[in-house]
């Protein structure tokens, strides 16, 4: 194939990639909600100017979206333009791109349950006390929960993006 038509592909994962990121930060935010509504309360929706009237899951929604779109442009641009020099043919290239972004999200999930996990074991009301907070917080443990979550999550980006590197790597060696 053409060299216009690899870059197609590589158009096309990347639209791939920033979708899947913006899914997960939908989906990722209404689970946070779930364990630490006053986080988005006190500080998310302020953030970005999300309207009082509107309804908070479709709310915390919004700042999922808003919040993570963008690293499926920062963890896709290092795998995908890895695999766009190194894998051939096309074919080749498209399906180990699509498993990379499996890859990354995968990690990212994985990641952001771990925080989520280390929210629920670490965080209790004395470790919370001790934390400043925004004047507004009702509920500081449960904020620091959706805090720690959040924060897991863009250490998995980074992470899952350098597993996707290392797929697209591999896949570059050995053939598959």
């Amino acid at each position: 194939m053409t060299g216009m038509a690899r870059f197609g592909v590589f158009l096309g994962l990347m639209a791939i990639a920033v979708l899947a990121a913006a899914a997960f930060g939908a989906l990722h935010n209404q689970v946070s909600y779930t364990v630490g509504p006053d986080y988005f309360h006190a500080f998310k929706f302020r953030q970005f100017t999300i309207p009082r009237e509107m309804a908070p899951r479709l709310g915390a929604m919004e700042v999922g979206i808003l919040a993570s779109w963008w690293m499926g442009v920062l963890m896709g641009l290092p795998p995908l333009v890895l695999g766009l020099f190194t894998l051939r043919p096309t074919g080749r290239y498209w399906r180990a791109g699509l498993r990379a972004i499996a890859l990354a999200v995968g990690v990212t999930v994985l990641t952001a349950l771990a925080g989520l996990l280390f929210g629920l074991v670490v965080v209790t009301p004395e470790t919370a006390a001790q934390v400043a907070l925004p004047v507004e917080t009702q509920d500081p443990v449960g904020f620091l929960r959706a805090g720690v979550m959040h924060d897991a999550s863009y250490l998995g980006g980074v992470l899952g993006m350098l597993a996707a590197v290392w797929l697209i790597w591999r896949s570059g060696r050995t053939g598959r």
